[in-house]
């Protein structure tokens, strides 16, 4: 397919400070990019390969582009907005004014925002362009990205595979470039699930210092927002706009006194010189099905170690499917959390309830079996309580390991096993231990498995770093030296530059 304004290649890999570049020196308008955009969306999402990550296009992305430019061009030595007309990929949970939020549930069609969640307007008034809403796993509870409305959105590094998930649509169209930034949302592995398996980086912020009003919810005390993007600087930069204090959302009432003045100061090549990272043992695999994914960690680690970070073997027992089993409470907050949520949804809307939702028997069957075992789980108050006990234990018990070894981080594959084929559900995920925690953690692309004769470049695999409450510079400085070293990222075949 031939691009309407040139060959695209200057969205291949794009970052904000290129784009900002471009646009400064007159090469580039808000209009051009959002236009070449949509016109690799149109190649290669529902056509071509069938990626299908996009939800749906914001009708206005195209005029919303012209005002920016009409604006910059009547100040042309005013400094351009920190987001000035940056394309942004928003996953279907999060309110968006004048689109509706489905969370891919066909229940849901009709739920027109009326108003911006918290971090939308932060984007907007930093000058971002909402591009499209993205699909996700169903009501964001699952982890392979099918859902009734969008159907089943396909890893582009290998079609035969899932994106990971629930965000999987953001990360599937941020690894294809048909968007310049993604939000995720992450209850238990969102966010870096996606991010692990498309080559991305990915960032679930430390409980509260990311607003979730405007959020259709999964479980409050688990359930947050944060960045997918290509490179950590991006990541970064979009952490300085929506982190921060929300009235809306009581959580945040922590951020003010933790919020940096900006995430980007400090990155450097060098920062990992004199770091000490921790590598948990009990996170990796010993089977022949974890042989690709620890090899590809060995090795992405190898290069950490020689650019100058000391790695301290931890074989703490702490073990990620014990903490998925005892320490997660999203399905006894699900219920009451989705059912508050619902009661102020549009007239439109048919449901009102989980129980409506169920009782509707239209939503994915990867999704039934979750809300029916939630409906249970709701009225277990003593269970619950226990968990949430747990999870106090496990940061105390953290955060003593960290202090006990001098850890600045610790690392880890997000999954010890590639990223599953299209019809199995997701295996072996580590991201558990921030979610029950409420701490940090960031994955980055480490590499590639093996090629085969589906994956021409190999399947994606991930590495988390995971880190002390709001050390989120901590985890992004360590996380860029280390994607600089590594190198790892590259965009899929399947959705080449158009020409």
């Amino acid at each position: 397919m031939k691009s309407t304004t040139d060959s695209g290649t200057r969205v291949m890999e794009a970052t904000v400070d290129g784009v900002h570049a471009a646009m400064r020196e007159g090469r580039l308008t808000a209009r051009q990019l959002v236009q070449r955009y949509l016109d690799r969306i149109a190649a290669y999402d529902r056509n071509g390969p069938g990626i299908y990550s996009v939800l749906q296009l914001n009708p206005h992305a195209l005029a919303e582009a012209d005002q920016l430019d009409a604006q910059a061009a009547t100040a042309p030595s005013v400094p351009l907005a920190p987001l000035h007309g940056i394309p942004v990929l928003v996953k279907d949970n999060i309110e968006c004014a004048g689109m509706e939020t489905t969370a891919g549930a066909r229940c849901l069609q009709g739920n027109l925002a009326v108003e911006d969640a918290f971090i939308v307007r932060r984007l907007r008034e930093a000058g971002a362009i909402v591009l499209a809403k993205t699909n996700l796993h169903e009501l964001a509870s699952g982890g392979e990205t099918v859902s009734t409305l969008g159907g089943q959105t396909r890893n582009p590094y290998d079609l035969t595979r899932t994106p990971g998930g629930s965000s999987g649509g953001t990360a599937a169209g941020i690894a294809a470039n048909f968007g310049l930034l993604g939000i995720g949302t992450d209850g238990v592995n969102s966010i870096r699930s996606p991010a692990s398996a498309n080559n991305l980086v990915g960032l679930r912020p430390t409980m509260g210092l990311v607003s979730r009003s405007g959020l259709i919810p999964c479980g409050l005390t688990q359930d947050t927002i944060g960045p997918i993007t290509r490179t950590v600087t991006d990541a970064a930069l979009l952490l300085d706009i929506i982190a921060g204090y929300d009235p809306a959302d009581p959580v945040t009432g922590e951020a003010a006194s933790h919020t940096r003045p900006s995430y980007t100061e400090g990155l450097h090549p060098d920062a990992l010189k004199g770091a000490r990272i921790g590598v948990l043992r009990s996170f990796f695999g010993d089977g022949l099905e974890h042989r690709a994914v620890n090899a590809v960690m060995q090795a992405a680690l190898a290069t950490i170690r020689a650019r100058g970070a000391e790695l301290v073997q931890i074989d703490e027992a702490i073990h990620p499917d014990a903490l998925l089993a005892d320490t997660l409470v999203h399905l006894y907050e699900m219920k009451g959390d989705l059912d508050a949520y619902l009661a102020d949804a549009p007239s439109d809307v048919s449901v009102r309830s989980m129980e409506d939702i169920i009782a509707s028997a239209s939503v994915h069957p990867s999704v039934a079996g979750t809300l029916e075992n939630a409906m249970v789980l709701a009225g277990n108050e003593t269970e619950y309580r226990e968990r949430l006990q747990r999870q106090q234990a496990l940061r105390e018990r953290v955060l003593g390991l960290m202090a006990v070894h001098s850890l600045d981080a610790l690392a880890f594959p997000h999954q010890r096993r590639l990223v599953v084929p299209v019809g199995e559900a997701q295996a072996e995920r580590n991201g558990v231990l921030a979610s029950a925690t409420g701490f940090p953690a960031i994955v980055i692309p480490a590499g590639f498995s093996e090629p085969d004769a589906d994956a021409a470049h190999g399947v994606p695999v991930g590495l988390e770093l995971f880190g002390r409450p709001f050390s989120e510079a901590v985890l992004l400085r360590l996380a860029f030296a280390a994607e600089h070293a590594v190198g790892a990222r590259r965009p899929p075949l399947t959705a080449p530059a158009l020409t």
